[in-house]
């Protein structure tokens, strides 16, 4: 990586901007076709799912699955393999839009990204169903494709967030989760997403199954460490840099990497009631206990040895497409420097 690449990795959007210098001209182009079709298809839901559907879509992500999907494709060639690929960049995001959703339901969140999520602006029944619109238009893109590999590999991403939801609603509030568990969880929940949008692209690609299988594979670990990452910011915080309370994940009752590495150290840690923690304040205060014991360094360098996985597994590549891949790995790394 150059001195300017590693430069522009400071954040997220710069991350997903030198990825896409590195892809050029035709991932640009395929990723401003991308944006055009998501948002059409969620102003298609009628009037008020729309506007939230559109409120959603538009919110700042970082479209980094559907990045995913085109750089594990690398060039194509032809009009109708592009097609296939902006299907499946498309229904990948509005399944990840749709997820945030319908996880800001259950837990009654109130910002996403800086801003109101659409439970907190709208209700439950709205937002329960604009999550069901995105979810249902994903597998309608898919499926006008006709593509039936793609399809299945959608859909068992889709089953597995299910699963994990289920784990982490099961081990709500409890503070003795196991390592093993929290981390076949993240998986489910995060890891299944991003291994669909490489598996998506590389199918698109049209690779041996065993360079599909392998993309795929990178695409799991780098969705296991962006998931330790993430969790790790929802301890060290701030709130201006990550859109939400510092220890929301702690008054939701979920146990990450963070307290479960830190309980090891702080055995009092391991006594913890998340129930108890009714506050911002209190959530924040067991973020400094969790910071002290420093875990957070921890954490990190585990998620830095996936992310080393992941960038060991990848199979051969053109020039190109390897360096952008790689690009992704420091990014996913550097955001949280």
């Amino acid at each position: 990586m150059t001195a300017a690449e590693r430069d522009a990795l400071s954040t997220g959007a710069a991350t997903v901007e030198a990825v896409v210098r590195a892809g050029g001209p035709q991932l640009t182009q395929l990723l401003g076709r991308t944006e055009d079709r998501l948002l059409a298809l969620a102003a298609a839901g009628g009037q008020t799912l729309a506007r939230h559907a559109t409120a959603t879509i538009s919110a700042g992500g970082k479209r980094l699955r559907p990045l995913l999907v085109f750089l594990a494709a690398g060039d194509v060639a032809d009009a109708a393999a592009e097609e296939r690929l902006v299907r499946a960049a498309v229904a990948v995001e509005l399944i990840h839009s749709a997820s945030l959703v319908h996880d800001d339901v259950l837990d009654a969140a109130s910002l996403r990204r800086g801003k109101p999520t659409v439970v907190a602006a709208a209700g439950r029944t709205i937002a329960t169903a604009t999550g069901d619109l995105l979810f249902s238009r994903a597998f309608a893109e898919l499926a006008a494709g006709g593509e039936l590999e793609d399809v299945r590999a959608l859909s068992a991403a889709a089953s597995a967030l299910a699963q994990g939801e289920l784990i982490q609603r099961a081990d709500a509030w409890d503070a003795r989760v196991p390592l093993e568990r929290y981390l076949y969880r993240c998986e489910l929940k995060t890891g299944s997403l991003f291994e669909a949008a490489c598996r998506l692209g590389a199918l698109g690609g049209g690779f041996e199954e065993r360079i599909v299988d392998a993309l795929a594979l990178f695409g799991r670990r780098i969705g296991l460490a962006f998931q330790l990452l993430d969790d790790v910011l929802d301890v060290s915080g701030p709130a201006s840099r990550t859109g939400k309370l510092r220890g929301t994940d702690l008054l939701d009752g979920t146990v990450t990497l963070p307290l479960i590495l830190a309980r090891e150290r702080e055995p009092l840690l391991a006594q913890l009631d998340l129930s108890a923690l009714d506050t911002p304040e209190q959530a924040e205060a067991v973020c400094e206990q969790i910071a002290a014991t420093g875990a957070l360094e921890l954490a990190r360098q585990r998620a830095l040895a996936v992310v080393e996985q992941a960038r060991v597994g990848l199979p051969e590549l053109a020039p190109a497409q390897q360096h952008a891949l790689e690009l992704v790995a420091e990014g996913v790394v550097e955001r949280y420097a």
